[in-house]
């Protein structure tokens, strides 16, 4: 039986920047086949002639392609079916080929969910503004018809051309044989991960490298700190220099150090930064901004330009597209580099740490020690009814405390005579309220958090 949506059911299915549903509930082939005809309608309508198609290891996902790949077709655009593919490896394909791109995956999402990345060529993002909103109006009313010819679909194989890319782009110096760990999380990396890193001077320590979107073992989400938990053990066990964590797609890349403990992807923008300014003097580095306040002090300190902005990577990449910035790096783990056509890579940031580790004797955490400054609480949800009136309520308790108040992005409050500032926001798709803070201290941290949370759940 067909699925069918209205207005506000398909709000919560096609979303700010990308399309995902639970499987068999608010997403099919025939949902999906659709939403492949309108965005070829307004591909063609703007002289594009082909789109790339990639897939991650969900259950659902080939046969989800191949629907949208048909539907596409159906409205003359030519279609290339990549197959498996990583995210990263989708924005490579569009990158260099100039052609639009759809990737079929749900991310870190549990296995019962699936969805579509969209991008342009030139691997450029496709949110509500650019694209999205449009595909809902003609899932509703109705794709146009097209009376030319079909397009043709084939199918092409682009990961030995991805690999060499990314080994291109960031070369590893060989003489110090690093130890690696990575836990592929049953998810793409465990395809990508061999591929670009196993002609390097490298010994990859493999946990999880099967790909099975049923995801046997953990959820393929590492920003959960119960998700690094198998890492972190065997990363001391291998006696590794360092390890690495994937999600689903392999578009986010989370590091543990040689201890076993996570490094914050703040540090790891912090060292990313350091690295593109010495090469680029004076470049621009986007962050958003729930990153340590470490992350532009560091860039400045460099003699870069940080440019603050929100959270999301279209927002990420309309920033760095319009200032010309060289790399991006968000508390989330998406990395984005101007040399990647500004798109995210899970692997770009792990060959900039391997490299930096590898062009020094010490231990990473000894490396990491100057990018990490200050405590975080990590990123809190609370389940709230009124967002509005439970940001306001925290707004109003800190009025006294508060330097500065900023509506960038949910609510920025920068206590006085402190480097201690929290972040709140809503989210776009659920009843929650995120938040964020960092202090000098864990004591300090810990103690802000705790009243702010008590403010929120009251």
């Amino acid at each position: 039986m067909a699925i069918e949506h209205t207005a506000e059911t398909l709000k919560s299915v096609i979303k700010a920047y990308d399309v995902r549903g639970v499987v068999g509930e608010t997403i099919d082939e025939d949902f999906v086949r659709v939403a492949g005809a309108a965005f070829a309608h307004i591909l063609r309508k703007e002289g594009e002639t082909r789109i790339a198609v990639g897939h991650d290891m969900r259950p659902s996902s080939p046969s989800l392609s191949e629907a949208f790949a048909e539907g596409a077709a159906s409205q003359g655009l030519d279609v290339t079916l990549l197959g498996l593919t990583s995210t990263d490896e989708l924005y490579f394909v569009a990158g260099t080929q100039r052609c639009a791109g759809a990737m079929f995956t749900a991310s870190h999402n549990p296995a019962q969910y699936n969805g579509i990345k969209l991008c342009r060529a030139g691997a450029t993002p496709v949110s509500t503004d650019t694209g999205l909103g449009e595909i809902a109006r003609m899932i509703l009313e109705g794709v146009p018809d097209f009376g030319g010819e079909p397009g043709v679909v084939d199918k092409h194989d682009a990961l030995d051309e991805y690999a060499a890319y990314l080994r291109e782009l960031v070369p590893v110096p060989t003489g110090r044989t690093l130890v690696v760990a990575v836990d592929a999380a049953n998810g793409m990396a465990g395809m990508t991960v061999p591929a670009v890193l196993g002609k390097l001077d490298i010994d990859i320590r493999p946990l999880y490298f099967e790909l099975d979107g049923t995801f046997p073992n953990h959820e393929a989400n590492p920003l959960d700190p119960k998700n690094l938990v198998d890492l972190q053990k065997f990363t001391v066990e291998q006696g590794a220099d360092i390890g690495l964590a994937f999600d689903g797609d392999a578009d986010r890349c989370f590091v543990v150090d040689e201890r076993g403990e996570a490094v914050s992807p703040s540090a790891i923008t912090a060292l990313i930064a350091t690295r593109t300014l010495a090469q680029h003097p004076g470049a621009t580095i986007i962050h958003n901004l729930i990153t340590s306040r470490a992350v532009p002090e560091i860039i400045e300190e460099h003699g870069g330009t940080a440019v603050r902005t929100r959270v999301g990577h279209s927002y990420i990449k309309a920033q760095m597209a319009q200032h010309s910035a060289l790399f991006g790096g968000e508390h989330s783990a998406h990395y984005y580099f101007s040399e990647f056509f500004n798109a995210d890579s899970g692997l770009v940031a792990a060959l900039h740490v391997l490299a930096a580790l590898a062009e020094q004797d010490g231990p990473l955490s000894a490396l990491m020690q100057e990018y990490d400054r200050y405590a975080a609480s990590g990123e809190i949800n609370s389940e709230v009814a009124d967002q509005a009136a439970a940001t306001q309520r925290v707004v109003d308790a800190f009025a006294d405390r508060a330097e500065t108040v900023d509506t960038l992005d949910g609510v920025t409050v920068q206590l006085k005579d402190s480097k201690a500032w929290f972040n709140v926001r809503a989210s776009n798709t659920e009843p929650l309220l995120r938040l964020n803070a960092e202090a000098p201290t864990k004591e300090e941290v810990d103690a802000l958090t705790s009243e702010i949370l008590a403010i929120i759940r009251a």
